[in-house]
């Protein structure tokens, strides 16, 4: 019979301290990287707070991998919410980041810096972050002003999908690239932490890289980033909807619980689960007595 080892809470990176915003500013200052994963339940953001991970991020991406939509839009605030508060639970040291799902922003600045206060209020976040560029500076200084950090995501944004036509990778032509310059740009002075480049040409993000003093954290983005960031599903193998060209594998789970589900079927029709290690006893003296007391 296999053994499955506990998982302890004790982080395994010595003298291990609360990740903040201003250790991401220290860790662009120095050139070490930052490393972000999403997480959506208790048990992974145990395991990545024990590995020293430094910012989870509860994506909305869990309306796919998780929820099973087509893609994010469906997304409600109190799921985002409800996925937020088990992170939280789960992970004492890293960064968290709520995503701001779609039209929880949209609609005002006054509705914008309700819905990121609930992020830390209810879901026991550090931080939110919300897609577009020159568009939401005014919801970012809003939000800010409010004392809620703000990171910004800006090329490919995923509830964008409607009006880009498609998950379709972003600033490919030099007027494009330039007004994502001039977004970075301008979603820095709003006072964004750290900016998102999803799905971008790897030289425009090191070059947004290099001229904004807030790290950047890349996905589908090159490796000029200030730290990379991506979907612990697609890491993991266990979301085989699609995967996009910019995710490495790092483990094949969907397969490992196939076997998994496989073999507890088989050994439930042979007969072999549970087995006498698995059941529950009773003192004999108190089985005799519930035997002569039910008249058997």
């Amino acid at each position: 019979m296999s053994t499955i080892p506990s998982v302890s809470s004790e982080p395994l990176v010595a003298n291990r301290r609360k990740i903040t915003t201003k250790v991401f500013q220290r860790k662009k200052a120095r050139g070490d990287p930052i490393s972000v994963l999403t997480a959506y339940d208790y048990p992974t953001a145990l395991i990545m707070d024990r590995v020293g991970i430094d910012s989870i991020l509860v994506g909305d991406s869990l309306g796919m991998v998780v929820l099973g939509y087509e893609n994010t839009l469906r997304v409600t605030m109190e799921e985002m919410l409800h996925h937020c508060r088990a992170v939280a639970r789960g992970a004492k040291y890293a960064l968290l980041i709520g995503d701001m799902p779609f039209m929880s922003y949209q609609v005002s600045v006054e509705e914008a810096v309700r819905n990121a206060g609930r992020f830390l209020q209810e879901g026991g976040m550090d931080a939110v972050k919300l897609e577009g560029g020159r568009e939401r500076a005014d919801s970012i200084r809003s939000i800010i002003s409010a004392g809620i950090p703000v990171v910004g995501h800006i090329g490919l944004t995923p509830q964008s999908v409607n009006l880009f036509g498609g998950f379709r990778a972003q600033g490919k032509t030099a007027a494009a690239a330039k007004r994502l310059y001039e977004d970075a740009l301008l979603l820095q002075d709003a006072g964004c932490f750290s900016l998102v480049l999803e799905s971008v040409p790897g030289r425009l993000a090191e070059l947004i890289s290099e001229k904004l003093d807030i790290p950047t954290i890349g996905i589908g983005a090159g490796s000029g980033c200030d730290g990379q960031v991506l979907v612990t599903h697609d890491l993991l193998g266990l979301f085989d909807r699609f995967t996009p060209k910019f995710v490495r594998k790092y483990a094949d789970f969907s397969s490992e619980m196939e076997l998994a589900f496989n073999e507890f079927i088989s050994d439930i029709d042979a007969g072999s689960f549970p087995a006498a290690e698995h059941t529950m006893d009773m003192p004999d003296e108190e089985w005799m007595i519930l035997m002569s007391e039910i008249g058997n």
